[in-house]
């Protein structure tokens, strides 16, 4: 991984989630910096593992064959707002909804490397931010950050939830593609390549294997 980390960080503009390749995207990703602010507390975390969802004819996407329901509205809309939904009753899991309005894609944050306010991340998730677990999986990273419920459909330009770029690149022999976690229902969609994640990042959810 480059350390190189820029002296001028950028918040992704709008225009970013409004990209149509969403494996693109969801490759681009990583190394980005995922940044909450909650109650004047800010924390952030390097994203070095994601999913990739492609819309309506998705299998494993909740918006596949056109689905639309109160909970997948917020997939429908205009790249660059937040889809956060419960899983299993416990987890909240947090979503980029990118591309254009009424085309679905979305890209799962499934793990950050704790950058900024790891003492407040220690505090969340009731461990040490040296121990990985604090963040792998999308449960864990958006525990870590803060993320819950209240940040469906947040604007990922603003001041409560966003993303930015300082520089942080790998090579591609460093990017693991593998197929999605715990999607089985979907057939054979669910063999597509369209995880992806930094091998040997410690961070990163289980399995880490490619």
């Amino acid at each position: 991984m480059s350390k190189n980390f820029t002296n001028n960080p950028v918040k992704l503009p709008f225009s970013y989630y409004l990209n149509q390749d969403v494996l693109f995207l969801a490759k681009d990703l990583l190394g980005k910096v995922l940044f909450t602010q909650i109650e004047g507390k800010i924390t952030a975390g390097i994203i070095v593992e994601t999913e990739a969802y492609f819309g309506v004819q998705d299998k494993a996407s909740h918006a596949y064959g056109g689905r639309r329901t109160n909970r997948t509205e917020t997939l429908y809309s205009e790249g660059g707002i937040s889809y956060v939904y419960l899983c299993y009753g416990i987890h909240n899991l947090f979503n980029v909804v990118s591309s254009a309005d009424g085309e679905p894609h979305a890209i799962l944050i499934r793990a950050v490397e704790p950058l900024i306010g790891k003492d407040i991340m220690e505090i969340r998730r009731n461990m040490s931010a040296t121990k990985g677990a604090i963040s792998a999986g999308p449960g864990s990273a958006a525990k870590a950050l803060g993320i819950d419920r209240t940040f469906n459909q947040k604007d990922l330009t603003g001041e409560e939830i966003w993303i930015e770029d300082h520089g942080i690149k790998y090579p591609p022999d460093e990017v693991a593609a593998t197929p999605r976690v715990g999607v089985a229902y979907a057939q054979e969609d669910a063999l597509l390549p369209w995880r992806f994640f930094i091998k040997n990042n410690k961070y990163v959810s289980k399995p880490n294997k490619v």
